[in-house]
């Protein structure tokens, strides 16, 4: 893929950026163990953390990334990264539930809403000519799992030989190399003759009335639903999980490395399927396939090998999800107000991402058992399935005629 040094230096630092922030974040459930058992919590404690984590990173993502829109990627992402390193180091010397509630969900949740998926996007997408946006995004999505591959087993040796809240302190302080990538590639110069594609097209406000009034953005933003119940009740939950059926912690850890390790592969598939056949259809796809996962995996014994084949198969589905999400709201509404209306739709995200989080350790506490928050995850794809037929990538009435993402 040939591209402007401009276009390919954004990429970059884009990429490495989801590489770190999302690595990062993707960690955080090797901690649900260790630091409920030193503090005296139950898991709903984490979990609720973690859930409120997810939400307000949704509700602030819109806001991010209309000011990401309006003075361009790099300053959201630098404020972020500086709020992201302070909620880690939040983490490492909680004392109390409210401390420690206060830095995983409020200071990381809105270090997240800086430094993520929409923000990035929207970066790409105003750099990269429309023909090769899909496959820009499955770039950028596919190095991000790279993190998550490479943090975990990292992670997981380090909360062992120095503890968990040593752990999170360097968690901070690779959360800091978020700062000078932000300068490096993604400041861009907002007060500059915009591409065409970001420059036509409706105001934010226009673009967001427009939006909640398509019955397709609906039905996106509550697929998009789905995918967050499910990758932040598998993230949070799994190491607990295997561990609760024997198995040793390097397991759980070898798992989530194993989902970002395939999401990669997933996430380019994504791009390049999404450039040449509809992405609703690719999106029915990926959510039916998830629900075939989960059940076959509930079907068979526990073991490290159906764990590690789980994990595979559900690398291939993970975020891939992501970059064709967004290339449908960029060829409904164009690339101008992406970051914000991709915003709206990852706060739909961010949504089911907290009640997989919470629900996840509240169902455990209750019941002892994960098998009723699998249960719901299973019916959850079936409905995402059903909700993305109908979408069609046509632009919205008023927006013009964005090309195709």
């Amino acid at each position: 893929m040939t591209l402007s040094k401009s276009a390919r230096n954004i990429l970059i630092s884009g990429s490495l950026i989801l590489a770190l922030s999302l690595g990062l974040r993707h960690a955080f459930g090797l901690f649900l163990q260790p630091v409920s058992m030193d503090n005296g919590w139950g898991r709903e404690v984490f979990g609720f953390a973690i859930a409120l984590q997810n939400l307000v990173w949704g509700l602030a993502q819109p806001f991010a990334g209309m000011l990401s829109d309006r003075f361009g990627a790099g300053r959201i992402i630098l404020v972020g990264a500086v709020l992201y390193l302070l909620g880690l180091l939040g983490m490492a010397v909680a004392s109390t539930t409210a401390t420690f509630t206060l830095a995983a969900g409020v200071l990381v949740g809105l270090g997240l809403a800086g430094t993520t998926m929409p923000i990035v996007f929207g970066a790409v997408s105003r750099a990269m000519p429309a023909e090769k946006r899909s496959m820009a995004f499955g770039i950028a999505m596919a190095l991000g799992s790279l993190g998550q591959f490479a943090m975990l087993p990292a992670a997981l040796r380090l909360i062992d030989s120095i503890g968990w809240a040593q752990t999170l302190v360097l968690m901070s302080a690779l959360a800091a190399l978020m700062l000078p990538l932000a300068f490096g590639g993604l400041m861009e110069r907002r007060d500059a003759p915009a591409p065409a594609a970001a420059a036509t097209g409706p105001t934010a406000g226009q673009a967001a009335r427009m939006a909640l009034a398509d019955r397709g953005f609906w039905l996106l933003a509550l697929g998009f639903f789905v995918c967050g119940f499910q990758v932040v009740f598998i993230a949070t939950h799994m190491p607990a999980f295997l561990a609760d059926k024997g198995l040793p912690a390097w397991v759980g850890s070898a798992v989530l490395a194993l989902i970002g390790l395939f999401n990669i592969f997933g996430s380019l598939a994504a791009g390049w399927l999404g450039s040449r056949f509809p992405k609703p259809w690719l999106l029915c796809g990926i959510y039916s396939g998830r629900a075939v996962a989960i059940a076959l995996f509930l079907a068979v014994p526990v073991t490290p090998v159906t764990a590690f084949v789980f994990a595979a198969a559900m690398g291939v589905f993970w975020l891939s999800t992501v970059p064709l999400t967004n290339g449908v709201v960029a060829s409904l509404f164009g690339v101008k107000n992406l970051a914000m209306l991709g915003g709206i739709v990852f706060f739909a995200h961010q949504v089911g991402s907290f009640l997989g989080g919470w629900l996840g350790g509240l169902i455990y506490d209750r019941t002892g058992s994960y098998d009723i928050a699998w249960g719901i995850a299973i019916a959850l794809s079936v409905i995402a399935t059903l909700l993305n037929l109908p979408i069609k990538e046509q632009p919205v009435a008023g927006i013009g005629s964005p090309a195709k993402a």
